[in-house]
């Protein structure tokens, strides 16, 4: 048990350190295991800055495709629900749809977490990175997603994971143009991971009373607005407005990063209210 307890506690400093080395607000209390973390704390930024380029071999990844594609064929993943039975006098029909659904779940879970846990270490990430909305592999891409959301704890890590997100749906909506149903829908999810990770982000800084946190807004907006200007004169007129909504969001996100900035240096971080881009920032006087 004792062990157990040091071991928890050592992964829960690692963590703190890590979000203090990502621009979280740091803490003023030391820990007797800091000197040991101080090397994995720096691999970890490092890692963080330049991910290292895994190179896949073709013959792995059409290998690994074909079997997370049976996998997924036999254990039913993406299949529509069945319909219940009916119920009998017994109640045994109620009862059993029940059960095959939670054992439906648990291996979908089982199989998520598999998978999850093997992206970090084997480059299987590889065999869905492309996967689009409509392909066998995009739910396993997604799932993938809410597994890294699960195992991550602070606000600023989860809010720029979302900006990640976002990013990612960007280079869907990219090679959907023509399909309008398909590019407006990945549009959607990827303006709503906007407002998720800007949300997290702006109430962290807000918070703290501490700016740190909006560099990686300002740089997310930077960013994401280059990939994107060049959508509104591809595609449909349709597409093109729809296009146009997102870069009205991104300006509306750059407007409140720099008023949050503002009213944090003028001691004034937040009022009580908020909206979907989080806290509104309060008047400097």
């Amino acid at each position: 048990m004792d062990n157990a307890l040091f071991a928890r506690r050592r992964a829960e400093r690692f963590a703190q350190l890590l979000d203090e080395a990502n621009g979280a607000r740091r803490h003023h209390l030391r820990s007797r295991v800091d000197d040991q973390l101080t090397p994995l704390v720096a691999l970890g930024r490092q890692l963080n800055t330049r991910p290292p380029a895994a190179e896949v071999d073709q013959e792995f990844r059409a290998s690994l495709r074909a079997m997370l594609l049976a996998t997924a064929a036999r254990e039913g993943i993406g299949a529509p629900a069945a319909q219940p039975a009916e119920r009998t006098s017994t109640g045994r029909g109620s009862l059993l749809p029940a059960v095959t659904a939670r054992r439906a779940r648990a291996r979908g879970a089982i199989l998520v977490g598999i998978a999850a846990g093997a992206i970090a270490v084997s480059g299987i990430s590889a065999a869905s990175e492309n996967a689009v909305p409509g392909d066998a592999l995009y739910s396993m891409k997604r799932g993938t997603e809410r597994a890294q959301l699960a195992l991550t704890s602070s606000d600023i890590s989860r809010g720029q994971l979302f900006l990640e997100f976002s990013r990612t749906r960007l280079a869907e909506a990219n090679s959907l143009r023509g399909n309008r149903a398909g590019y407006r829908a990945v549009l959607d999810d990827m303006d709503a991971d906007t407002r998720q990770g800007v949300r997290l982000l702006t109430g962290a800084a807000a918070q703290r009373s501490d700016p740190a946190a909006l560099d990686a807004v300002d740089a997310f907006v930077s960013r994401q607005r280059r990939a994107l200007d060049p959508l509104t004169e591809r595609g449909s007129r349709a597409d093109q407005e729809r296009t146009s909504k997102s870069l009205a969001l991104l300006a509306s996100v750059a407007e409140r990063a720099d008023a949050l900035r503002a009213a944090i240096a003028c001691g004034r971080p937040a009022t009580t209210a908020s909206d979907d881009l989080g806290p509104i920032p309060g008047s400097c006087p």
